[in-house]
């Protein structure tokens, strides 16, 4: 064997290894395990866009199950496999913190929105909200009211606002429940509502409603979106995830859509 030979099968040998090592070192952290997220609804639009900014600077996945916050709440409490919560509400948070599911030191208030009475877009319809508005009347004679159900935060907004403003019990009749804040914005989206009660980001993104006007932010209790690292969790990239809703880039992201950010 001669010295030519010898030292370009070392060379060859060195580039094999150099490669395989490149190859197994190149993926490390896109092999981590995705962080799961259960959100809020309202929040879909906005966090499917800061999940893709995480994915582009981290190299992270985040993958999203949105809706009711109760329903999300409810299905940790059974063990599904989430590691980070944001609910749209307080209360759904503290539910799972007195039960021990989420790691009370992770916990931070993110964000907070207006709520909006909307209508089709093509509807015609004028209603100035205030003390003992005509909400009723302008449903019509079978018009229904569409709103989240009662165990969901828009709707317990809806409901305290109307409550406040002297209107619950003309219209507390006239609701058609939804599942969920995005459920009763389709609702009018698609023509079965004549109004309904949703944040007003919500509205912002479909193009078939219009805002009516927005509720006074004193007449319902502080809409508050909490986020916290859910206390099975095993993921270190749970953290991770949760500091990033937190930073600057995700900021920019939920103000686009017209949110409010909590520093």
């Amino acid at each position: 064997m001669t010295l030519q030979f010898r030292l370009r099968r070392t060379l060859v040998g060195l580039l094999l290894a150099a490669g395989l090592a490149a190859g197994l070192a190149a993926p490390a952290f896109a092999a981590s395990q995705p962080v799961t997220v259960f959100a809020a609804a309202s929040l879909k639009n906005a966090v499917d866009d800061v999940s893709a900014a995480y994915g582009a600077k981290t190299g992270g996945q985040a993958r999203v199950s949105y809706g009711a916050s109760s329903a999300l709440a409810r299905q940790i409490e059974q063990g599904a496999p989430a590691d980070v919560f944001v609910s749209a509400d307080t209360d759904w948070m503290d539910y799972l913190a007195r039960k021990k599911l989420i790691l009370d030191s992770s916990r931070r208030n993110l964000l907070t929105n207006h709520l909006a009475l909307i209508a089709p877009a093509a509807s015609q319809s004028q209603l100035k909200i205030g003390p003992g508005m005509p909400l009723a009347a302008a449903l019509g004679a079978d018009g229904r009211l569409s709103l989240a159900g009662p165990g969901v935060p828009a709707g317990k907004y809806a409901q305290a606002s109307l409550t406040t403003l002297g209107v619950w019990d003309s219209v507390k009749d006239r609701v058609a429940p939804a599942e969920n804040v995005r459920s009763a914005l389709a609702f009018v989206a698609q023509g079965e509502a004549p109004f309904g009660i949703v944040y007003d980001t919500d509205a912002k993104v479909e193009p078939k409603v219009r805002i009516v006007g927005l509720f006074p932010d004193t007449s319902h209790p502080p809409i508050l979106y909490p986020g916290a690292v859910v206390a099975a969790s095993t993921n270190p990239e749970a953290a991770r995830f949760l500091a990033f809703l937190r930073g600057h880039e995700a900021a920019a992201i939920f103000r686009k859509y017209g949110f409010i950010v909590l520093k």
